[in-house]
């Protein structure tokens, strides 16, 4: 038996759910607010654009495309679990399957392919095989857009090594180097939102994530290495275009 068989099966139990240290729905309502207030504002699309989520999980980011008036949209996640757990919170729009097999067999073209957490999933090969067939069922000057761990992070084996399903590990650089080769033009990584909730807390944690990235500067400058293109977040998000 595929290791992936036994872990997605129930992957929300074994994983994302006991990770939480939460309920499924304190889990989807901390992941909405985080998804309106970290990728909602990267989309620079119509309401009416059509989208697609890959990896979906609960459905917790296409609420936030449904709350921030996104009117079609499509995800898609291979555990049956997770899929069962989107429908009981409401979002219908979520549906089980293999997503090679989706994409291969799919005549539709889409505005935005959206990725969050998942493209750590696939091997090099698989990704590779899984990006070109995105990009061929983006419209013209269509969006893709992924949140991964970044591998240049302190600490970064607590987010790139806490999920047994993790094949792959970028940094800002790879990421760039992934996308392009793959036909993507325009490519942006950008540092993920790490914003806590409460305000208090949020001050604090600024402060000393800009003392955090004053080390890391400095350490790259003592190793003769520049800071340009170098992000510290936990995550990383890439927005890259179809060429067209």
């Amino acid at each position: 038996m595929k290791y992936r068989e036994t872990l997605y099966a129930n992957y929300h139990t074994t994983q994302s759910g006991r990770a939480a240290l939460t309920d499924a729905r304190s889990l989807f309502d901390r992941e909405k607010w985080r998804f309106e207030k970290e990728i909602i504002p990267l989309i620079d699309l119509p309401k009416t654009a059509r989208i697609l989520d890959i990896g979906c999980g609960s459905g917790s980011f296409l609420k936030a495309l449904s709350d921030n008036g996104y009117e079609q949209f499509t995800g898609i996640d291979l555990s049956e679990e997770q899929v069962r757990l989107a429908h009981e919170l409401g979002v219908k729009e979520v549906q089980q399957g293999d997503l090679v097999a989706f994409l291969e067999s799919a005549n539709e073209k889409f505005d935005l392919i959206s990725g969050l957490d998942i493209i750590e999933h696939f091997t090099k090969n698989e990704l590779v095989e899984v990006l070109k067939l995105i990009r061929i069922h983006l419209k013209p000057e269509g969006m893709a857009l992924f949140r991964t761990p970044n591998l240049d992070a302190p600490m970064s084996s607590v987010y790139a090594n806490g999920d047994f399903t993790h094949e792959n590990y970028l940094n800002a650089s790879s990421a760039q180097q992934l996308m392009l080769s793959c036909g993507f033009a325009n490519v942006r990584v950008v540092e993920s939102n790490m914003q806590i909730p409460n305000a208090l807390k949020e001050i604090f944690r600024k402060v000393i994530f800009a003392g955090l990235k004053f080390k890391f500067k400095l350490t790259l400058f003592a190793t003769g290495r520049s800071t340009q293109n170098v992000l510290i977040s936990p995550n990383m998000v890439i927005i890259a275009k179809n060429h067209g």
